[in-house]
């Protein structure tokens, strides 16, 4: 039964829904029958029923020959939506059981391995790599997630996963809103159970919308209970399933910070699809629709056969496209904008600076400051960004090498600083200089030898014999590395930064 209701209604909530808001729907629907579980819709009785007649409305009964159907998420979304119906046959597809562990029972389950082993055995795919990419394509659809991660990937491994349900499948069109999201993590909040916890980005969310919808949070409180109330009277397995198909819906709609939301719509394949003679264009540079007179029955050209070298052009094209590392807009933004909340109390554009800025005032205790060895608190903070900002302040470089010092592990930093400087010497110092740094650092018996790949030593041996400038950068580049995953970690983590961080006024000649 498709429902074609000639208002469009969106219910600000979903909860459960009461008999005359169901009322008031079935009127203005012109609807004289409430739809039943046959007809594809969940128990009346739970909140999930709310979520069916939405999807429906917004569906607008176009049917299987709609508009929508026809977008690019949604061709996507049959292609796997096929895959899943393989999985799940009885014969053919992924075993699903239910495992026993201590004191508990995990139902309805499978492991990551099996998803890989199965889509290389009947999905015609040799690369383990890419029947990994491809199964968490679909995970990060929703289409079977994890049980206890929010993180919707596929591993190779022992993971436990489970299908979600159809009633949840991102093909049927949700657009959940910020109210909705409120009631679910608000429901959360009131059931003692230790995996219905909220993570930490979700305790930040739930506390963002509850000062954005201040004023109807009582009502949105009210539908969260009512929610909990009809959850508690389902048996113990089948809650314990929901409640996880559930949670990686809103981990499908609501992604773990740093995650691609995959509900995102591409504009311009939006465009091509409505649009398609618009966009069409012709390889040869002929448009297919410029011919007003009869054809001539003269013989077609032949398509002339690419040769061997044109091939190998096109395979290193695409290669090269394939490697090419490519971010979403709204990924991006979100990094502008973190990138700018983090930065913004140093910006005197946006911030007033203290002390004054010493070109429109008559203190000079600014660069006083700067050049002090006195660091500030604000920017020994600013050294907690990255390693970039220690290397490029004076002060937080000595620092930094004193701790490598107390460390024993200083000749890193020390050839780092010594490439550097070897990058502004005169041209004429510059072999002279690169045969000093050679012997000091990677020469054999080196008195302060770093310890750099095979790789990099080797070209760098080739540079040393034509000594120019940059003779040293891929050995640089090498350190440069190091230092920032493992130095660099152990420097802000230590006891002495921190002091230093939390003293205005502290002296730090002698803290290391």
């Amino acid at each position: 039964m498709k429902l074609k209701p000639r208002v469009h209604l969106r219910y600000p909530l979903i909860g459960v829904l009461t008999t005359s808001a169901l009322a008031e729907w079935m009127c203005v629907s012109k609807l004289h029958c409430i739809p039943t579980p046959a007809d594809g819709a969940p128990d009346i009785s739970s909140g999930r029923f709310t979520h069916w007649i939405m999807a429906q409305t917004n569906s607008g009964g176009q049917g299987t020959n709609g508009v929508a159907d026809e977008s690019p998420n949604m061709i996507v979304y049959r292609k796997m939506e096929e895959v899943i119906a393989r999985m799940q046959d009885e014969k053919n597809g992924i075993p699903i059981r239910t495992v026993k562990s201590f004191l508990t029972k995990i139902p309805s389950v499978f492991s990551g391995s099996e998803i890989v082993q199965w889509m290389i055995k009947n999905l015609d795919i040799e690369d383990q790599v890419e029947s990994l990419h491809l199964g968490t394509l679909m995970a990060a659809h929703g289409y079977f997630f994890p049980i206890s991660d929010h993180v919707l990937t596929l591993k190779d491994d022992g993971t436990f996963y489970r299908f979600q349900t159809p009633y949840f499948w991102p093909s049927n069109c949700w657009e959940p809103e910020n109210t909705d999201y409120a009631v679910y993590l608000c429901k959360r909040t009131m059931q003692n159970k230790a995996r219905l916890e909220l993570a930490d980005y979700e305790a930040e969310s739930l506390a963002r919308l509850q000062r954005a919808f201040a004023r109807k949070w009582e009502f949105i409180f009210m539908q969260a209970e009512a929610q909990a109330k009809v959850d508690k009277k389902r048996d113990k397995i089948e809650r314990k399933i929901l409640d996880s198909q559930e949670r990686a819906f809103w981990d499908v709609h609501r992604p773990v910070p740093g995650c691609v939301n995959t509900t995102e719509v591409d504009i311009k394949k939006s465009s091509r699809m409505k649009n398609p003679h618009k966009t069409r264009k012709s390889v040869y540079g002929l448009q297919n629709d410029i011919r007003t007179h009869s054809p001539t029955h003269t013989p077609a050209p032949e398509a002339k056969q690419p040769s061997e070298e044109e091939l190998q052009e096109q395979i290193t094209y695409w290669q090269l496209q394939l490697d090419r590392h490519r971010l979403k807009m709204s990924k991006v933004a979100e990094s502008l904008l973190a990138y700018t909340e983090q930065y913004i109390e140093y910006d005197p554009f946006l911030t007033p600076s203290d002390p004054s800025n010493p070109w429109i005032s008559d203190d000079a205790t600014l660069w006083e400051l700067e050049a002090s060895k006195e660091p500030g608190q604000q920017r020994v903070k600013r050294w907690a960004f990255g390693i970039d900002e220690v290397l490029k302040d004076p002060v937080g470089r000595e620092q930094f090498l004193k701790f490598l010092e107390s460390e024993f592990s200083s000749e890193n930093l020390r050839f780092w600083l010594a490439v550097q400087e070897l990058k502004k010497r005169p041209i004429r110092e510059v072999p002279t200089r690169v045969q000093e740094i050679w012997q000091e650092f990677l020469a054999p018996g080196a008195p302060s030898a770093i310890n750099v790949d095979s790789k990099s030593y080797g070209k760098t041996t080739q540079n040393v014999k034509d000594p120019g400038r940059y003779a040293f950068e891929d050995a640089q580049e090498h350190i440069y590395k190091l230092m920032k995953s493992d130095s660099y970690s152990r420097f802000i983590r230590s006891s002495a930064y921190q002091e230093l961080l939390q003293a205005k006024k502290k002296k730090s000649k002698n803290l290391f």
